[in-house]
């Protein structure tokens, strides 16, 4: 990663709004690989480096398939992890059905996948064109987690599908912090 990620406070796409807009951004100033990227970056939580690390030959074999779904051996954690993709996977195959390439995400140099870097560098591009600030590879999976919290409000899941030690690391990455907490807390009413 890009030490200029570390030095900005990355944060997850909190409205359904910037995230199309955000996709529309990655679609039409980037590339489909970049879209595509992104698309199963927030629907499934993966970091950025499972998802360079997937292939298309993982997801061409899910067609005939009931569950859309495959095993990953997580890189940080070396944990398995079953990913489903049944929401996306339409768009996810007929990406997947055009490529060449062994590699999900290919690098225009060599038979191998884009690197982190030129992920992160496509992601801030896209966030330019989106108007949206503090972008980096990590906004993918905090994106994921805010939102299947928000939907859900299981910490007790979503802790354990990004493999955290505990609730409270898991609310602290995904941006529940006290300002949101306090507004909730402005609109409860019994």
């Amino acid at each position: 990663m890009n030490k200029k990620e570390h030095l900005i406070d990355v944060q997850p796409i909190r409205s359904k709004a910037q995230i199309d807009k955000m996709k529309w951004a990655l679609d039409r100033h980037c590339s489909k690989r970049d879209y595509i990227l992104f698309l199963i970056g927030i629907n499934t939580g993966l970091r950025v480096s499972d998802l360079l690390n997937l292939k298309t030959k993982q997801i061409l074999k899910l067609k005939n398939k009931k569950e859309k779904e495959f095993q990953i051996k997580e890189g940080k954690t070396k944990k398995a992890r079953m990913v489903r993709i049944t929401s996306i996977f339409e768009e996810i195959f007929n990406y997947a059905s055009e490529l060449e390439s062994e590699w999900l995400f290919p690098s225009r140099k060599g038979d191998k996948p884009i690197s982190k870097i030129q992920a992160y560098r496509q992601l801030q591009k896209a966030g330019e064109w989106a108007e949206i600030e503090s972008i980096g590879t990590h906004t993918m999976r905090k994106t994921f987690g805010y939102h299947l919290y928000k939907q859900t409000g299981n910490v007790a899941m979503l802790q354990e599908i990004l493999n955290h030690s505990h609730p409270k690391i898991t609310l602290t990455y995904i941006g529940i912090n006290k300002e949101e907490t306090d507004n909730e807390l402005d609109n409860f009413s019994l």
